[in-house]
């Protein structure tokens, strides 16, 4: 049951709002003065409240509960300098056209969500042309209704430096940044999701210390500049993807210091023929027990690789389209397991470079289903023959000319 009563207090003053039917939340905030913070006692009140206007609206203890009417948003902002703190917010409507969501933000700027829970709502935050705002530690999942039909836990459109952290979503479908610029992701977890995170036509976005777990996939990166992702662990991506970080044309990307396991593919990168320069930066990752570590679409070229300790994977360089040549890459410097060469100086580097071949045998890079029997006797004693005398020759993939012998913590 709705509660019928509004506690709040306006400049240092304290109010008590009684009606019996109308939505008293909504007429205190049109009664409140601008700048002016509305605190709210622990109940539920109705939703499907507008803001546009200077505001903050805080809830004074837990409990505090906002719900809609399963129509439309449940809070929606238009006005700049609106703080919502501390409060549990549910059932927004549940159309897609309209992007019904929880909280939703249009054209704002230096707006707060803080402290907030977000159940039972189809999108969970959404933005659209909003700047110099917050979105820190809240807790968003979605409806429960399958993936497909679930919203975004946020959705960030047009906008320029948000900063998002240490929030938690979990049950979700994704978390969006389209056309937009500037945006910090920091100590983020996502979970339980279909894409974690997915970027696209955005520039100088930094993702930092943030934990993707079973999700269909942990990064996606499209036609996006100046991205820089570090300190992130991102395992055990499942689902008919299972990729962890997609990277699709763009520039400028700078992968460094993240832990990248447990996964079907680690990266799925998606190199455009057109493309010249440096593009991709990987840098002192652990990439370790992922069916593929690298599973590049057509043309290998344009990727610096230095640091990175790359082990017990399945595949560790994948090329799915045959006959296309590779170009221009820096690789040095990384760990690889497989690498069988020799350290005469003990300088920890190999004498030979590591090479890594793709051999016409190796059905199981073009059928996944054949991968099923990798670890067998048979498809072992194929790899040795195809190494020892193979009948067609391979294609080199990938070369790293200084490789590290002995496996450190962190280069």
């Amino acid at each position: 049951m709705i509660q019928k009563s509004l506690i709040f207090f306006l400049s240092g003053l304290f109010f008590t709002v009684c009606p019996v039917y109308a939505n008293v939340l909504q007429d205190a905030i049109d009664r409140t003065a601008p700048y002016a913070t509305i605190t709210l006692a622990a109940g539920t009140y109705r939703g499907n409240i507008s803001i546009d206007k200077p505001l903050t609206l805080r809830g004074k203890e837990p409990g505090v509960i906002i719900q809609g009417d399963k129509q439309g948003n449940v809070i929606s902002i238009t006005g700049s300098q609106v703080t919502l703190d501390n409060l549990t917010v549910t059932d927004s409507g549940t159309r897609m056209t309209t992007l019904d969501a929880a909280i939703t933000l249009k054209q704002a700027d230096h707006c707060h969500v803080t402290k907030c829970t977000i159940r039972n709502s189809l999108y969970g935050i959404n933005m659209q042309s909003v700047r110099d705002s917050n979105i820190t530690y809240n807790f968003i999942t979605s409806n429960g209704n399958p993936v497909p039909l679930r919203g975004n836990a946020l959705k960030v459109w047009n906008s320029s430096r948000i900063e998002i952290r240490n929030n938690t979503v979990e049950k979700s479908r994704d978390i969006t940044l389209a056309f937009s610029q500037e945006i910090l992701f920091s100590g983020n977890s996502i979970s339980q999701s279909r894409h974690g995170l997915a970027i696209e036509r955005s520039r100088r976005t930094t993702i930092e210390n943030n934990h993707f777990a079973y999700n269909a996939t942990g990064i996606m990166l499209e036609a996006s500049q100046e991205t820089n992702i570090s300190d992130n662990e991102i395992l055990s991506c499942r689902g008919v993807a299972g990729i962890a970080v997609v990277i699709q044309g763009g520039g400028s990307v700078r992968f460094i210091h993240n832990k990248v396991s447990f996964n079907a593919k680690a990266f799925y990168i998606d190199t455009k023929g057109h493309e010249k320069g440096m593009k991709r930066y990987f840098r002192n990752n652990t990439i370790s027990y992922n069916k593929e570590a690298f599973h590049f679409h057509s043309t290998i070229r344009n990727n610096t690789m230095t640091g990175n300790r790359i082990f017990g994977n399945i595949d560790d360089v994948v090329k799915d389209i045959k006959g296309t040549g590779n170009g221009e890459n820096r690789i040095a410097y990384n760990y690889w397991d497989r690498y069988e060469g020799f350290d005469k100086n003990g300088d920890n580097i190999g004498d030979t470079p590591y090479r890594i071949y793709q051999y016409a045998d190796r059905l199981w890079q073009y059928n996944n289903k054949i991968k099923f029997f990798y670890a067998s006797p048979v498809m072992s004693l194929m790899n040795f023959i195809a190494q020892l005398a193979p009948f067609i020759e391979p294609n080199l993939l990938l070369e790293d000319t200084k490789p590290i012998v002995h496996m450190k913590k962190r280069f």
